[in-house]
């Protein structure tokens, strides 16, 4: 599999998460877009940071070479799929917490 595959497997599995199976419907709430708005910048700088230094590199077989800014469309792609798992993750255990204490 290549990086471009395990990206999309990734937000397709972090949509499936959020919207079908633990229900948190994070992709219909504004406040996540508001998150994620403000995450996104701090991913391409850090992605910038890692690539310019050459502590990160990608070998373009396996990508598909869509950038934005300094970031790989796969490295945007598994950003948010790992921004949406763990935000619904987060408020599904929230919720069991305060059920549990009730």
């Amino acid at each position: 599999m290549t990086y471009t595959q395990i990206s999309i497997l990734a937000v397709l599995i972090a949509v499936t998460l959020d919207l079908f199976v633990i229900k948190t419907v994070l992709l219909k709430r504004a406040a996540f877009w508001t998150s994620y708005a403000i995450i996104l910048p701090f991913q391409f700088l850090t992605n910038w940071w890692l690539t310019s230094r050459k502590i990160v590199m990608y070998d373009p077989e396996v990508i598909t070479g869509i950038r934005f800014f300094s970031a790989p469309a796969e490295d945007v792609l598994f950003g948010f799929a790992l921004i949406l798992s763990v935000l619904s993750l987060w408020i599904n255990l929230g919720k069991r917490a305060s059920a549990n204490r009730a």
